[in-house]
């Protein structure tokens, strides 16, 4: 990954750029922020650089024979450390990152941006994925011995605070004393979960949320969005990439779930049993991960027209249909009934996901909503 592959991020891009043109190279940092705003290809591109041999003022030359490693994800002195999960009758002592390597690699070779869910779903488990304490004797092995041939060996450590707590607590000689030129880099999704012996040794690094106008640049080039329509799909990601590419991929199952909401307002409004019916019986024939997903997108539209009623469009996170129809609607949203709204709908939610039966939820949904709805303002 190079510094031209992190979408947004410029100011941070050319911070670290200059401090490693200045000779200023913190021996231990922590990159942290959401995965979608790009905290690991931005420190991936960071080692890449410190260790290339015809670098520009932007970025990595890309051919040198440092950067051709790093581009196979196979530099001899970049040691990777990530999150795993034991094999059945597997030991703690027995699991290493090293041993599956060729499936990191993989993983990385087409993607810029992920989280930890997705790193789990590639190794398809549901089990939770652990960094075991033997990879704390695995680098102390590794900084025992010489660099090859860069500039800075690196530990690129992702998800520290997934690190249990015998590997984290090696770690802090090596983070303390590193030997010369050894560098460590960890990349944090919830940086405050790191033990905190190791967090107050490290300069942390916050990665603020991506640009709108760069995320907009991505919608309509990678994604093929008219450029009419990128920029509210920018503003509906907050600064994410990862949800961006969400946004847009679930953007025509909003379109159905805006026209079920809106009935679902409707026949409350009106008190329509034998719609409310009707409408219950197309929504159980749906699965329960989309009956959870219509539900969460109900919250969430609940919320924006709320936010309506403040008249500052930064605040608000709907596309141009869910706009069209809150204008209108907006005025039945108020502080008499907003909680019960969400409550209502988490706690629908939360039977859905207990398996409790469909019809019943959402037509006990309907007539409280019919409720909730005629509540005005005092």
């Amino acid at each position: 990954m190079f510094f031209r592959d992190v979408t947004g991020q410029d100011k941070l891009k050319r911070q670290l750029i200059q401090l490693a043109q200045e000779g200023f190279i913190p021996h231990a940092r922590l990159f942290c922020g959401s995965a979608g705003y790009g905290a690991f290809p931005l420190a991936l591109a960071y080692a890449r650089y410190l260790n290339c041999r015809e670098r520009t003022d932007t970025d990595s030359c890309g051919h040198c024979p440092s950067c051709l490693k790093y581009t196979a994800l196979a530099h001899p002195d970049l040691h990777f450390v990530f999150p795993m999960v034991k094999a059945d009758r597997e030991k703690d002592e027995d699991v290493c990152c090293d041993n599956h390597l060729s499936e990191w690699r993989d993983f990385l070779k087409t993607r810029t941006y992920f989280d930890l869910s997705e790193w789990q779903n590639y190794l398809n488990t549901s089990k939770t994925a652990v960094i075991y304490a033997n990879e704390g004797n695995m680098l102390f092995h590794k900084v025992s011995m010489k660099i090859y041939e860069a500039d800075y060996r690196v530990l690129f450590i992702w998800i520290p605070e997934c690190m249990k707590d015998e590997c984290a607590n090696k770690l802090l000689k090596i983070i303390e004393e590193p030997p010369k030129n050894t560098l460590v880099f960890m990349v944090s999704e919830e940086p405050d979960n790191i033990l905190g012996t190791v967090l107050s040794r490290l300069q942390r690094l916050n990665l603020p949320p991506i640009e709108t106008d760069a995320l907009a640049r991505v919608a309509e080039e990678k994604f093929g969005i008219d450029p009419s329509q990128s920029w509210q799909f920018a503003h509906i990601a907050q600064g994410d990439c990862l949800k961006l590419a969400d946004v847009i991929q679930t953007s025509d199952e909003n379109k159905l779930f805006l026209e079920l909401f809106i009935s679902i307002m409707r026949n409350a409004w009106t008190r329509s049993v034998k719609d409310m019916k009707v409408l219950t019986e197309k929504l159980d024939r749906f699965g329960r991960d989309r009956q959870i997903r219509f539900l969460r997108y109900c919250q969430r539209l609940i919320r924006e027209n709320f936010m309506c009623r403040f008249h500052v469009r930064e605040i608000n996170y709907m596309n141009r249909e869910e706009e069209i129809f809150s204008a209108k609607f907006a005025e039945y949203v108020n502080e008499m009934n907003v909680y019960e709204f969400v409550s209502e709908l988490t706690e629908a939610e939360r039977h859905i996901a207990q398996n409790v039966n469909s019809k019943m939820v959402f037509f006990d949904l309907s007539l409280r909503i019919a409720v909730l709805i005629r509540r005005k303002e005092e």
